[in-house]
């Protein structure tokens, strides 16, 4: 991975989470920008914190930055991150039915996904660690299709 910076944002229901995954980042040589909640509140609300993570994003002229959103479920923290132009936010909830891990190296290898978010109540640290290391070492193809299926998406208005 080129740029080795990785956002990260969280409501209350994703900050033990959000902390966790913090250190085991900065173990695997990863720099991390936390835009918030920078301290546990219990009922605070997530959108302005998945927004700057998002605007971060959107705004990266090199188009390598990464970001990892922690909410309860992990939806409406992608809900809003992929209101912004050139997001590409995919949920991921852990283990069971809809837990293969190959789900996120398609979000990769297909898509470019540039935020992972993850559904805190339903992942344990150990899956989501397993899942964000995988995630973030899988790139993108390249591949024709996918690339202009990608510019089709950020075309629309």
């Amino acid at each position: 991975m080129k740029n080795k910076t990785i956002v990260l944002a969280s409501d209350h229901a994703g900050f033990k989470l959000k902390e966790s995954v913090k250190s085991f980042l900065s173990e695997k040589g990863y720099k991390t920008e936390d835009v918030g909640a920078l301290q546990f509140k219990d009922g605070d609300d997530y959108p302005e914190y998945m927004a700057k993570a998002a605007k971060m994003i959107a705004t990266d002229p090199d188009g390598g930055l990464k970001a990892i959103l922690f909410g309860g479920s992990g939806q409406g923290e992608a809900m809003v991150a992929n209101r912004f132009p050139g997001v590409r936010a995919v949920v991921w909830y852990g283990g069971g039915v809809n837990g293969d891990l190959n789900i996120l190296k398609l979000s990769r290898i297909d898509n470019d996904a540039n935020i992972l978010s993850l559904g805190a109540r339903f992942v344990s640290e150990d899956e989501a660690k397993k899942a964000i290391e995988l995630w973030l070492g899988t790139p993108f193809s390249g591949e024709e299709r996918h690339s202009r299926r990608i510019e089709e998406i950020d075309s629309i208005e």
